[in-house]
C-alpha cells in the first residue's frame, strides 16, 4: 500500500514542488493526485471537509490525513536523501517552526510561483 499526496493542480508553484518531490521519491512509494481530480472526495471522504487553502494533504494507507508541513514530513520520509534528515521534524520546536513557515508559503504561493502572475494586484 502507498500513500497519496493531494496538491492544488491549479497552482504552478505547487506543481513545481510536486515535480521536485517526484524526482526524489522512492519509486512506487506515493501516488500524486491534484485536488481537482474527479471522484477524489468519493475515494477519500475525509477530504470533503478540508479547505485546501491551507496546503497539500497526505493520505496514509490507513486513511489518516496529514496537512501542510505534517504532510511534507510524511512525504520526506519516503524521499531519497531527504529521509535521512526527516527525523529532525520530530525534534522539539522544529514542527512548530515548520508549520509557521509552511503556512506563510501556502499563503504566498502565488507570489512565489514562477508561472503567470495576476498583474491586477
Amino acid at each position: 500500500m502507498r500513500g497519496t499526496v493531494v496538491f492544488d493542480g491549479d497552482c504552478s508553484f505547487c506543481q513545481g514542488q510536486i515535480r521536485r518531490m517526484q524526482r526524489l521519491t522512492v519509486p512506487g512509494r506515493f501516488e500524486f493526485v491534484a485536488r481537482q481530480t474527479d471522484g477524489l472526495e468519493d475515494r477519500f471522504p475525509a477530504l470533503r471537509k478540508d479547505a485546501f487553502s491551507t496546503g497539500m494533504r497526505y493520505v496514509a494507507p490507513d486513511g489518516a490525513v496529514s496537512v501542510g508541513a505534517d504532510a511534507v514530513y510524511q512525504v520526506a520520509r519516503g524521499m531519497r536523501y531527504v529521509r535521512r534528515v526527516a527525523w529532525l521534524y520530530r525534534v522539539p520546536g522544529v514542527r512548530a517552526v515548520a508549520r509557521v513557515v509552511y503556512a506563510w508559503v501556502a499563503t504566498n504561493r502565488q507570489r512565489l510561483s514562477s508561472g503567470p502572475r495576476d498583474i491586477t494586484r
